[in-house]
């Protein structure tokens, strides 16, 4: 007999996502967010922040407290962030896979965190690297990224 998420003795909540707009304390109030959200995730934490031109990003392996120093949150400038704590649905446990992941596009730069799993991720990645792109982690967020890069980019 196969156990279900409703017998089975294992967490099963998928990453905790939080986002903030235009506050001059972004990434404090990510932090804050987050910790709140430590359920969500405890394998890895990560904030990315901008002022509209530069991304800023502190992310590691560990809970939110463990992670985020004093140091850390000062190096976090901008009015705008997105944080994540990540449960493992997909990809293995490393600091490639902890989001949020930026990257840098023709059109400019993205940030995104992800909770979940694409259904289809396995055969957009294969697609993907036919067609040129190269991937830095295996998690779904990865894919989900490269997704609306090429989105953002055009075909």
């Amino acid at each position: 007999m196969s156990a279900t998420w409703r017998d089975d003795d294992r967490f099963h909540d998928e990453c905790g996502l939080f986002g903030i707009w235009n506050h001059p304390e972004a990434a404090n109030v990510t932090y804050l967010g987050l910790y709140a959200l430590q359920h969500r995730g405890q394998e890895s934490a990560g904030i990315a922040t901008t002022d509209g031109a530069t991304f800023h990003v502190e992310k590691h392996m560990g809970w939110v407290a463990d992670v985020f120093s004093p140091e850390r949150l000062r190096r976090l400038q901008g009015h705008r962030a997105v944080g994540h704590v990540r449960y493992s649905t997909s990809g293995s446990s490393n600091l490639r896979n902890a989001q949020p992941i930026t990257a840098t596009t023709a059109r400019g730069p993205i940030a995104i965190a992800h909770n979940g799993n694409l259904t289809n991720a396995e055969s957009l990645r294969r697609e993907m690297e036919k067609d040129g792109a190269i991937f830095q982690s295996n998690s779904g967020s990865t894919r989900c990224t490269r997704s609306a890069i090429r989105m953002a980019s055009g075909p």
